[in-house]
């Protein structure tokens, strides 16, 4: 089956090293609590914040290996007031787990997306 696992971190600097590390520090946590091999994954999708310009965050993938994974990188609507400096991630995986077994991460000042995941991430290190 196929199944969508959410996450999102936070940079300090648009930097091109700061955005590659923020993203291949969370990407490697979603695969690590999930129990994902490189080869179930789908297609990721990658969103940026509209002050994040320095790199595709796709590049953070690419330098992990993923060289036949399906991936994209976009903008993410610019609401008044909402969380800057924002790189959120939506990867597709074939797994056989149940959306209830499936674990999001959110890092950085990316844990205020989702303040009901805060326990789940405190306890994964997130």
């Amino acid at each position: 089956m196929v199944k969508a696992i959410r996450g999102a971190t936070t940079v300090e600097e648009n930097t091109e090293q700061e955005i590659l590390d923020a993203t291949c520090e969370l990407l490697k946590k979603m695969i690590e609590i999930n129990e994902i091999d490189k080869d179930d994954i789908i297609s990721i999708i990658f969103s940026v914040t509209m002050d994040l310009n320095a790199t595709f965050p796709a590049v953070a993938a690419r330098r992990l290996g993923w060289t036949e994974t399906a991936l994209m990188s976009t903008y993410e609507i610019d609401v008044p007031g909402s969380l800057r400096k924002c790189i959120r991630v939506l990867m597709h995986i074939n797994t056989e787990k149940k959306n209830s077994g499936l674990k999001f991460v959110y890092q950085r000042q990316a844990r205020l997306l989702r303040p009901d995941l805060l326990e789940q991430n405190q306890r994964i290190g997130g």
